[in-house]
């Protein structure tokens, strides 16, 4: 089993019979998903999603894939193909085609139809291409073959691609739902096909690598939604992603066998589900909808509202429920149902919402204390059935940390793959694929591209680890007046400290340190406005972490009059 090194270099040219590989996003993490492929000098992009940020991301509304590595190839793009609707695989996209505006969307009909949305959004009008599960598509260099496949969301696609120096299989996010609600099963039969044909590299959803056995089907969730919908006493509060269509029609159906009415709460909501309806994705009872406007005119026991915020976002509607930042104010009675899993690295949020609902005296319904929600993503026990059926000769687990990509690579070992064909790679690692043999070659430069506020890039790791210290140590500032023909302090130093829980006074006694810092410099010949900064800095540092262990951020001002 090969695996990225440290000492990973710029990878060398692609040879005319390679095909090569680069995830810019999407390999030891959830989210984030972009794959780019690579042969004859033409790209293919796979995918092109968003990762949502943590806590150590203060001030960051969105994290982007680097697309610096194709950044002066866009020319090169014969499309980007979207395998489903979730932000994480399409939510990128328009960043994409700001930098290149007629680079052809390629996805299923729904799939298009929520980007399209979100791409108006930026006032960008894509050229896309509706494909469906059987269809083929010549496209330059690369041929490609789209497979239906089951996930959490309809109308998603496997894509097989074609090229001169081999096959690669992408299952994009899938599991094997064998009672699926929309009927449409991941057709493994077409999967067999594609195996006996030959599948060169294949990238397999790790996301439920490291969970055993099979995912459970959608269908036996229901009775646990109708038994919340059954003994809620006063309004049903359901959390869940605004594109997750199959939980949705769950809770339709909930409310119209308990004869409630459900809104609609928050726009990203409103937009996916009524385009969902539209295109006859989503089955909606008559007269079962209402306008938030109108939930007041309704009992409470007559009433369920959908909103998002099942992952703890702090903007969106349940957090601000929780925090009784909304219209709507969560009480005693009201029963909350997070009809989701949590992504790794959401717990702390979600948990904290799940605490402020519950201090309000809501009653919350989530996955640790009820059957209210399913992975949709393969668990261990489906992917070894893919591995059986396709018998890949090469696999790159893709999608999920390093973890869940560990997990999948055994199991595809456990299968019969050769170790030395299966390849564990991270973003920015580049994969050939040259002559059957599958091999890391190198390394891009790949980092995360923050989106804070209406500033895409400008964020830096730096940038954040200000704002960290800011929120978690405080800052404090020194102003020193000196005198500039003689260089003795004329005014000051004034220190004003914030984020701090220990009286004003207690700083007073760091001015005799910081005036007699600043007159052993100006005696050595020290006059220079920066090096007295970081003088005083020093000096205050040293006080502070010593007296009060905290490292704040020092704001120093040296002023001459």
């Amino acid at each position: 089993m090969s695996h990225p090194h440290p000492e990973l270099t710029a990878p060398p040219a692609l040879p005319d019979n390679g095909l090569r590989v680069v995830a810019l996003g999407g390999l030891g993490e959830v989210g984030r998903n972009m794959a780019v492929l690579e042969t004859k000098g033409k790209l293919l992009v796979i995918d092109c999603g968003v990762l949502f940020p943590e806590d150590h991301h203060p001030g960051v509304d969105l994290i982007l894939p680097d697309f610096s590595y194709i950044a002066d190839r866009l020319d090169d793009i014969v499309a980007i193909v979207l395998t489903h609707g979730h932000e994480d695989h399409i939510g990128a996209v328009p960043y994409l085609l700001k930098l290149k505006g007629d680079i052809p969307i390629i996805g299923s009909t729904l799939t298009l139809a929520l980007v399209e949305a979100k791409l108006k959004e930026h006032r960008i009008r894509p050229y896309s291409m509706a494909v469906k599960e059987g269809q083929r598509e010549k496209l330059g260099v690369f041929d490609l073959e789209f497979v239906a496949v089951n996930h959490s969301i309809p109308d998603a696609l496997a894509v097989f691609v074609r090229t001169e120096a081999g096959t690669l299989l992408h299952t994009g996010d899938f599991k094997m739902d064998q009672l699926p609600l929309d009927g449409r099963l991941t057709d493994l039969r077409a999967f067999a096909r594609l195996g006996e044909e030959g599948v060169d590299l294949f990238l397999t959803d790790s996301t439920n690598a490291d969970v055993p056995g099979f995912t459970t089907p959608e269908l036996e969730i229901a009775p646990a939604i109708d038994k919340v919908f059954r003994h809620a006493e006063r309004r049903i509060i359901v959390a869940c992603f605004s594109s997750h269509v199959h939980r949705v029609q769950q809770v339709l159906d909930a409310a119209e066998k308990a004869g409630r009415k459900v809104a609609m709460v928050g726009r990203s909501m409103v937009r996916n589900m009524g385009i969902a309806a539209e295109l006859g994705y989503l089955r909606v009872p008559d007269g079962i909808l209402i306008d938030i406007k109108k939930i007041d005119s309704l009992r409470d026991d007559e009433l369920v509202l959908i909103c998002t915020g099942s992952q703890g976002e702090p903007m969106a509607a349940l957090s601000r429920m929780a925090n009784r930042e909304h219209r709507i104010d969560v009480g005693p009675g009201d029963t909350v149902l997070l009809a989701s899993s949590l992504i790794p690295g959401n717990e702390n949020a979600v948990y904290r919402i799940i605490n402020g609902l519950m201090r309000l005296g809501a009653n919350v319904v989530h996955k640790g204390n009820a059957k209210v929600h399913v992975s949709g993503h393969a668990s261990a026990g489906e992917l070894l059935y893919c591995y059986n059926i396709v018998k890949p000769r090469n696999v790159l687990p893709v999608h999920g940390e390093w973890r869940h990509m560990y997990a999948n690579a055994q199991l595809a070992i456990a299968s019969g793959v050769h170790e030395d064909q299966v390849v564990l790679a991270e973003d920015g690692v580049v994969v050939d694929l040259v002559e059957g043999v599958a091999q890391v070659t190198g390394v891009v430069e790949c980092g995360y591209v923050y989106v804070d506020g209406s500033s895409v890039g400008g964020a830096d790791e730096a940038l954040l680890k200000d704002r960290r210290i800011l929120r978690d140590e405080g800052f404090i500032t020194c102003v020193v007046v000196l005198d500039a023909a003689t260089g003795k302090i004329a005014s000051g130093p004034e220190i004003t400290a914030r984020g701090f829980v220990e009286d004003a006074e207690i700083f007073q006694q760091v001015i005799p340190k910081v005036e007699r810092a600043i007159e052993e410099a100006v005696a050595k010949g020290v006059l220079d406005d920066q090096q007295l900064q970081q003088v005083i800095r020093r000096a205050v540092g040293s006080w502070v972490g010593g007296k009060i262990r905290r490292r704040p951020m020092i704001i120093p001002v040296v002023l001459q009059a």
